[in-house]
């Protein structure tokens, strides 16, 4: 063994060794590689060393060389390489009992001389190396070892050069082109014949060298000419094979798999058809129905079902009837089995089920009435559809508890499912009756079956009725039109197996909430509803994630019911006890479930049924009281234990005042404020002593900011339920909220309760907002500058994003005064110190902001401040400076300047909204101050437009008309010939 010898080997050691030794000998190899005569190197230890480290090393090595210096390597070094490999690829000159036979080696060092040879055939066919396969064939009489290097080869090219499952560069998609053409016009006939004999000879000798040879074709087949392979030579061969039961399955899949690339093969469909008639694939369809976890199950099946996607293809893409027929003759014959296929074996990675039988399903459409046959077909895809939605019992209890690994499984069924329930729609709309007949019975079946999918085949039979009922229509719902009639009643009526389980419980629940429409019409099933809802298979349910999705679903029945449920109000409410009293005693802040299903949605059921003007005044009384009175304890014990609270106590202590204050909002939502204010003012007093309530956490607590947001939400509630009575509880409210309103996103929750107040209450907020609006419109100019905030390039973070919302807020709150007959808040001594900042950042906004619609909005309050402030005819000032600045300012920048920049964009529908206000603005200001406003635009702002004065006359003349449209297409046809003159080059003042 030699020093390279030596260092391979080491280089190639994997156990525990030296790694100074390892590293050494990998430089030294390195070193060897960069000798001008290293191909001669390497092919002397192939031709003589045993060493399959070795042998390795050197094909690599001379591949490696091939690939970079091909371009620059002598003819004789090419020449000698060339001959080399070739003749140990085909047993030449290997006569000498020295020399070493590489074919006859390892599997890794067979597939490295395939691919030195593949790479020569890169650089060299058929320009330099014309004959390389034509002599290849030459020494295929020698047996399997040369026939299965010949199959390597053909398999390397196929991997390295001319398959498109990989990525191609262009240049080696122009030299696999030059390759295949070669081929196709040298040696392809030859080699398929080649094919032929050696699998005729070596079927039943060596069936292993027989499935090579197989899987080598298949891969071809798509780029040879389809007869040298689809002909009356290789077809019944083929089928021969898949069909003899003493073959091994590794030929049968391989001849399976052949079979199967012939009917991929990228054809015209008038050619196409043809050729899937003539394989009279029938012969096969037995053998799907074997041992499905065989190799050979898997290729026929793969067969079976890649044959059905072309079959549907040609019927599409062919028009004539007789194609039609026959194309659907052939359908009919293969779809049996696909279904088996679908239903019972592991399918192709290739084949999209749901793609196809959506094919199908469509090629159904348009026809008059289904046939026997097909109605047949529409029942199989929908039990196809039923055993795919089926979950796996392994994560039976995963799925119940909700774990880490039931999540993720819920999680990718609900994805897998998807495309499943769009096809079981769609063919609910091409067989209705069939659809909901499938689904009746497969809820039938899942209730009497006793086998241990019982819960999985519950909740998949569920999960379509579900689905079922996306697609349909009201009216059908209501009718109950088909077996719905049938199915709905089932449902309610049913004690069905594995209603434990969490998933067969909820989904239980939604197909009941989604089928109400029926049940408003049927009113006799309220009863059975009612009783889903509140025994253990709903709000009882030993599943929290049950019971808590109940609270929701319940909610959205009632509110579908309302009045219906009347009658059953002392039913529910007893069924509701424990469940009520342990909502008003829980610790919240221990509990894993919140936001949408934290339990104030069964609150919000019970008020929208006790708030029913329906319900006599007395009881309607006992009711609010039964329910107010613990949640108003559990905050006021909550408000002592909190004072007292540990730093770990007191997030729980706030969490159970949180969760009344929200359960009281929530209840709140079922009474109107006629009711509470005008018929039934009893109920308005018990609501305003929420108020009271309200106002002590406010005190004692005014910096927990969760627990100011749960206020806030339920002052905006009470505002909405009392009406104007809320109004002398404001003062104070508003008073502590703003004391502690520092934030921006605290100013943001306070402008959005004033906003809500100022629409409800308009003229009657007045003195309130006189005190709080100098204080609000200080705090927010701190933080945001008279010109808005600047926009910035990049990431924006969330101190900005929070400032930005502010901005956004302040600007409805401005519009929210000026267009509610407020805008003289902004006059009082306090506030009008705020005046300037406010109109300069109306100003700035009107005419730069990228919101068109918060631009339009400014406009709109500098239209209502105009209408406020000034009196016509114009004399005396209201506010004094107010007509110079209208003038100077927002007549010259916003409704000129503006408008001419290019950015104006007279196309956009909501620019051309924003250009509306602006000819309305001028309007008014012409409306207001008179010729005063003319002499201006005549004198000032058009002449620094370096508008035309014919043009401006024109439109002065147009203002003091009363064509408003025409007012508004000449002004805009103004600006355009100004953007033309001045090239749409101008600078705001």
């Amino acid at each position: 063994m030699d020093d390279l010898e030596n260092a391979i080997l080491i280089s190639f050691e994997s156990g525990p060794i030296n790694a100074a030794l390892q590293s050494q000998a990998v430089s030294y190899c390195q070193q060897i590689k960069e000798t001008p005569d290293i191909c001669r190197i390497c092919i002397q230890k192939l031709w003589f060393c045993k060493l399959v480290q070795v042998q390795f090393w050197c094909l690599q090595t001379l591949q490696d060389v091939l690939r970079a210096k091909y371009g620059s390597m002598s003819l004789d070094e090419l020449s000698s390489v060339r001959s080399s490999v070739f003749s140990m690829a085909c047993l030449e000159g290997v006569d000498n009992e020295n020399v070493v036979r590489v074919v006859e080696g390892p599997v890794f060092v067979k597939n490295k001389l395939a691919q030195v040879l593949v790479t020569l055939i890169y650089f060299e066919y058929p320009l330099v190396w014309s004959s390389v396969f034509v002599d290849f064939m030459g020494h295929l009489s020698k047996g399997a070892v040369v026939i299965d290097m010949f199959c390597r080869v053909l398999n390397g090219l196929d991997d390295e050069l001319i398959s498109l499952d990989y990525p191609r560069s262009p240049e080696e998609i122009s030299v696999a082109a030059r390759v295949k053409d070669a081929m196709r016009q040298q040696c392809v006939p030859q080699i398929a014949r080649a094919w032929y004999d050696i699998v005729s000879a070596y079927r039943n000798s060596d069936p292993d060298l027989s499935a090579t040879v197989l899987d080598c074709m298949r891969r071809f087949v798509s780029w040879i000419d389809i007869n040298l392979v689809a002909n009356d030579a290789f077809v019944p061969l083929l089928f021969e094979l898949i069909l003899s039961e003493g073959l091994s399955d590794q030929v049968r899949g391989a001849a399976a798999g052949c079979v199967l690339a012939m009917v991929a093969k990228r054809m015209e469909p008038h050619s196409k058809l043809p050729l899937l008639k003539t394989l009279q694939i029938s012969r096969v369809f037995g053998l799907v129905s074997e041992d499905v976890d065989s190799e050979l199950v898997s290729k026929v099946s793969a067969l079976v079902t890649g044959y059905a996607v072309e079959v549907l293809e040609c019927h599409k893409r062919l028009n004539s009837e007789e194609t039609k027929a026959v194309s659907m003759d052939l359908l009919n014959e293969v779809l049996p089995s696909v279904f088996y296929v679908m239903r019972n074996c592991e399918v192709d990675s290739t084949f999209s089920i749901v793609q196809f039988l959506m094919g199908y399903v469509s090629t159904l459409k348009g026809l008059p009435a289904l046939k026997e046959k097909q109605l047949l077909h529409i029942t199989q895809i929908l039990e196809v559809i039923r055993i795919q939605i089926c979950y796996d019992p392994v994560y039976r209890n995963n799925l119940n508890a909700l774990d880490k690994i039931g999540l993720e499984e819920e999680d990718r069924m609900s994805e897998f499912r998807k495309d499943l329930f769009v096809l079981l729609r769609t063919v609910g709309r091409v067989a209705p009756e069939v659809t909901q007949h499938f689904i009746r019975n497969a809820l039938a079946n899942a209730v009497e079956s006793s086998s241990e999918r019982n819960v999985e085949e519950v909740e998949a039979a569920l999960s379509l009725l579900y689905s079922l009922g996306e697609s349909m229509t009201e009216e059908a719902m209501k009718t109950g039109s088909g077996c719905l009639s049938e199915l709905i009643p089932m449902l309610l009526t049913t004690k069905f197996p594995g209603h434990s389980h969490r998933l067969v419980a909820l989904v239980y629940l939604e197909n009941i909430t989604r089928y109400m429409k029926f049940i408003q019409e049927n009113s006799q099933y309220i009863p059975n509803v009612l009783g889903a809802f509140l025994d253990e298979r709903g709000l009882h349910h030993q599943n929290v994630h049950v019971s808590r999705r109940a609270y929701y679903l319940f909610m959205r029945v009632v509110k579908l019911l309302k009045s219906k449920l009347v009658p059953y109000i002392d039913k529910i409410l007893q069924n509701l006890q424990d469940t009520l009293s342990q909502l008003t005693t829980m610790n919240f802040a221990s509990t894993e479930l919140s936001g949408a299903e934290d339990g104030s949605h069964i609150f919000e059921a019970i008020g929208l049924i006790i708030g029913l003007e329906d319900v006599p005044a007395e009881k309607q009384s006992d009711y609010l009281s039964l329910l107010l009175t613990p949640l108003c304890q559990q905050i006021e014990k909550g408000l002592m234990e909190a004072k007292v609270a540990s730093p770990e106590d007191f997030p729980v202590k706030i969490a159970n005042i949180q969760f009344a204050i929200v359960a009281i909002n929530a209840l709140s939502k079922g009474f109107s404020e006629r009711l509470v204010t005008a018929s039934r003012p009893r109920i308005g007093l018990m609501f305003k002593q929420i108020l009271d309530v309200l106002l002590r956490i406010l005190i004692e607590f005014p910096k927990v900011e969760p627990l100011r947001s749960k206020v806030t939400s339920l002052i905006h509630r009470m505002v909405e339920t009392l009406g104007p009575s809320v109004l002398p509880y404001l003062p104070k409210a508003l008073e502590q909220l703003l004391a502690n309103s520092e934030q921006p996103k605290e100013m943001v929750g306070f402008l959005v309760l004033l906003n809500q107040l100022i629409c409800k209450f308009s003229s009657s907020l007045r003195g309130i907002l006189e005190e709080v609006y100098p204080v609000v419109a200080d705090r927010i100019f701190r933080v945001i500058p008279k010109d808005g905030l600047p926009l910035r390039a990049g990431a924006v973070t969330e101190d900005m994003r929070e400032l930005i919302e502010l901005q956004r807020t302040l600007y409805t709150f401005l519009h929210v005064i000026a267009t509610h007959d407020l805008s003289s808040v902004f006059l009082t001594p306090k506030g009008i110190a705020h005046l300037g900042t406010v109109m300069q950042l109306l100003l700035s906004t009107s005419c730069t902001h990228k919101d068109i619609t918060v631009r339009k909005a400014c406009v709109q309050i500098f239209i209502r401040l105009i209408e406020d402030w000034c009196a016509k005819p114009y004399t005396e000032e209201k506010v004094p400076g107010f007509q110079d600045f209208m003038f100077n300012f927002f007549a010259t920048n916003c409704c000129l300047f503006s408008v001419l920049d290019l950015s104006f964009d007279f196309n956009d529908v909501n620019t051309q909204v924003l250009f509306g206000e602006i000819i309305t603005a001028q309007k008014v200001m012409y409306e207001k101050f008179g010729n005063a406003f003319l002499m201006h635009l005549m004198s000032e702002a058009f002449p620094s437009a370096h508008c035309p004065q014919n043009l401006a006359e024109q439109y002065c003349q147009k203002l003091q008309g009363n064509d408003i449209g025409g007012l508004k297409l000449y002004y805009q046809s103004l600006i355009k010939n100004l953007r033309l003159q001045q090239n749409g080059s101008h600078v705001f003042r």
